[in-house]
This record gives C-alpha cells, structure tokens and sequence, in this order.
C-alpha cells in the first residue's frame, strides 16, 4: 500500500530530532496531534505518551491544553480523540490544484480500477494530497494529508527525479534511504541512477519499495510552483508491464491537464 509509512511532521525522519530554534512545548503539542493520528484518531493517554517519548504528566497536561482549544477532545472512556477543530485548519490548508486534481483522478480510477493519487514535496516529504481508491476488493489506498519518505515510492521519485541532483543529494543527507522492503533501494548512487531512469523514460515507478506486491507508476506535474505528481497504485499482479504503457499515457494526460490548469489559474491571478 504506497504512501502507508507515516513519518511524523517537521522532524528529521530519521531521528525524530527537533531544529535548533524550534519551540519545544509547540513542537510536543504537534508531537501529540500526529501520534492520534497515527493511532487511526483516538488513543489512551498512555498510549500517547508511549509514542511520542513524553512523560505521562506532560502529556497529560498538553492534551489538556489541545481539548481546551478543540483541537482534541476527551472520551467517555478518558481515551483522547482528534478534535473538530481540525477541520476548519484543515480545509484551508490544500495544496494548490488538489480540488481540480479530484476529477481526474476519478478519471483514472475509472479508467484502469486502480488507485489514483495526487501529491506535492512538502519540505522533504511527500504530501498525499489528492486521492481516489480503487473500488475493488484488494485495493491500494493511503489517507490524504499523510507525509511519507520520498525515496521509496513512485511519486516521490517522479518529483525528485526533475530536480538537480545536488539538491537530491543534500535531501537524502537528512532523511537517508531507510529500507521498507528487500526491493527498497537504500544506496545513494543506485538511487540517483534510479532517478535518471525516470527522468529519461519520463515516468517513475515503484515497484514493491514501500509495500511488497504493490507497483506504483508515477508522472511528474509541472507548473504548480513546488514539486507535485500524480500516480496510479495496485497489485503487481494487476499493474503488469504492458498495462503500464497505458497508465503513463493516462497520467501523462492528467499532468498535462493540471499544469494548463495552473497556467490558467496564475493568469486569472494576475488580472487587475
């Protein structure tokens, strides 16, 4: 299932280690809002203070500050949930073109019964912004809003293969190529090798890096202002090599229609 390992916010990846000049009690508050997440939206308190390496108390009296806010609330049972108040930061927090994505997603989705999902580099992440699952029974799907490693998945690799390398590079010193799977490439120079692949054939894909038995095409959208691409994701057994030639035509298409859209967008913006 791609884009399924969930890397916490702004911490390095590979540490969980705050930037200097970060405010701690902040950055615990934001700590805690992933670590429900993460627990699919509700956990006890000491669940919470388990996954994020904070002291009940601690924990404790931050959670009390967040459900005060409305940004966590607290359950019959003392388990603490995700807040609504969410909802209203979340809504106008959408990477750009993530609504125009939608339709073509479903496009795709339609088209070949597969998962089709929209997404942008988010700092050193790849943000899942868009998504339509497929309505089959097995199915490949991840929740949107979700950030991810880029180096194992087709979408990360199709953003990061139209960047210079030395900025791909200094991106790999900080987050490192941790191993998902046997078929996860985790060495810099067969993963720059890997890029270029993508690059030259004008697609990248990930097959069984993140999940095994799954196989992710990926194209690249240009035009939007950061990194974005969009990819379509199932079995391997379904995505076979000669389906493939079909999907990158597809999201060619989709790409291309997402990056006339913000043209035509940048210029509605700039009438007076």
């Amino acid at each position: 299932m791609e884009g399924t390992a969930a890397t916490p916010g702004r911490r390095t990846p590979t540490t969980g280690v705050t930037p200097a000049g970060t405010v701690q009690s902040v950055a615990r508050a934001f700590s805690l809002l992933e670590a429900l997440s993460a627990s699919g939206g509700e956990a006890s308190l000491a669940s919470i203070a388990a996954r994020t390496g904070l002291a009940v108390p601690t924990a404790h009296r931050l959670l009390g500050t967040l459900n005060h806010l409305g940004y966590v609330r607290q359950l019959e049972d003392r388990r603490y949930a995700l807040g609504a108040s969410l909802i209203s930061l979340g809504r106008h927090a959408v990477p750009p073109l993530a609504d125009a994505a939608q339709p073509l997603l479903r496009r795709l989705e339609d088209r070949f019964h597969e998962t089709a999902n929209f997404a942008v580099l988010d700092g050193d992440l790849v943000l899942y912004a868009g998504q339509v699952a497929s309505r089959q029974r097995m199915r490949m799907f991840t929740e949107i809003g979700r950030r991810v490693l880029p180096h194992s998945t087709g979408v990360g690799k199709a953003m990061l293969s139209t960047m210079p390398e030395r900025q791909v590079r200094a991106l790999i010193t900080r987050t490192g190529l941790p191993r998902f799977t046997p078929q996860t490439i985790t060495d810099e120079e067969a993963f720059i090798t890997d890029l270029r692949r993508a690059r030259g054939r004008g697609f990248a894909a990930d097959d069984s890096e993140q999940e095994v038995g799954v196989r992710c095409i990926a194209v690249s959208v240009q035009g939007l202002g950061q990194p974005a691409a969009v990819s379509v994701s199932g079995p391997a057994a379904r995505i076979t090599d000669a389906t493939v030639v079909e999907v990158v035509r597809a999201l060619r298409e989709a790409a291309a229609e997402l990056t006339e859209l913000a043209a035509e967008r940048g210029g509605a913006d700039s009438q007076p």
